[in-house]
């Protein structure tokens, strides 16, 4: 039984346990989670899934999920389960949802439904966007601060994702004369992919590698590690997979903001269109430091970020 059928057995465990006195009329709205991969990528999905189990834990909510939900068809049938079960609230984990929540929205008026990363119409969809243009600007500068060889590299998912435009910048800041590879996998889960550029880019000399790919930035590290190489975790916090290796991490705190969302919505005060999120809202964070970025290079990233949640701005001159 692989790691995400267990942990629904467990979920449904708690679930039953919950309810065995009938929700009244002041209960949490019943909320519903619907992934496009699995719960067990260590990445993106599982943040949503810890989402989901916060707001079940904290609030007392009732909450379903399904997997796998990577087709029109597929969603159209959940949400009409959901629908059938008194499900309120849906979130659909990825840009993939955007689409899908705008063309079917307005056939569930009591339902109100949150994508992330994507544009929505209708007046109960909402698009929770990462403003992660931000978080790809410090990756960049600690890369080619660290960088020994003056080349760095970002391993991207598509290129839209702002974190790209982010880290080529910030690493102009690290390092004036940084020279950086760009490679777009066009797939959050294309593994093999992800390792082919990872070795194109060792023979080009980069040395510190960011992985922007949630289903494949743990091989990518893993394999940084194996090369006596560095790299920079993505969404969560990668430290745990080699302190030597992951200098830092930039954290999405997905977690945090489903319960945001649903603390809103609980209060009728959950907007529909697309909402952005950066530093400033407590939900996008550096990971841990590895003991070998020097403490004065920590405390002056440290010193921009704060800054830059005060005021908005970004370092324009190096920090060391």
């Amino acid at each position: 039984m692989r790691i995400s059928q267990i942990l629904q057995v467990i979920l449904l465990i708690i679930l039953l346990a919950g309810c065995s006195n009938p929700i009244s009329s002041s209960s949490p709205a019943k909320i519903g989670l619907l992934l496009e991969n699995t719960i067990d990528d260590q990445g993106w999905n599982s943040k949503g899934y810890q989402g989901l189990l916060n707001i079940h834990t904290n609030r007392n909510s009732e909450v379903v999920f399904k997997e796998d939900m990577n087709t029109l068809e597929k969603v159209k049938h959940a949400v009409a389960e959901f629908a059938a079960n008194d499900v309120q609230l849906v979130f659909g984990h990825g840009r993939i949802f955007a689409e899908f929540f705008s063309e079917i929205g307005g056939d569930y008026p009591d339902l109100h439904f949150v994508s992330f990363n994507g544009d929505v119409e209708g007046e109960n969809v909402t698009s929770l966007h990462f403003d992660s243009y931000a978080m790809g600007y410090f990756a960049g500068i600690i890369a080619a601060a660290m960088s020994e060889t003056g080349v760095v590299g970002i391993i991207a998912a598509f290129p839209w994702q702002p974190e790209v435009k982010g880290f080529q910048e910030g690493a102009m800041i690290g390092n004036r004369a940084i020279e950086v590879e760009v490679e777009f996998v066009e797939s959050w889960t294309n593994e093999e992919l992800a390792l082919t550029y990872f070795k194109d880019m060792q023979q080009k000399d980069v040395d510190v590698f960011y992985p922007v790919g949630d289903g494949y930035h743990v091989a990518v590290i893993e394999e940084a590690k194996n090369q006596g190489l560095y790299a920079i975790g993505f969404v969560g916090d990668q430290s745990d997979l080699g302190e030597s290796t992951v200098l830092t991490s930039t954290v999405q705190h997905v977690d945090v903001l489903y319960e945001l969302v649903a603390d809103q919505y609980e209060k009728d005060q959950l907007p529909a269109g697309n909402k952005s999120y950066d530093f400033q809202d407590g939900v996008i964070t550096l990971g841990r430091f590895s003991p070998v970025v020097p403490e004065e290079l920590k405390l002056k990233l440290e010193e921009a970020v704060n800054t830059y949640i005060e005021t908005g701005e970004l370092p324009t001159e190096p920090l060391t």
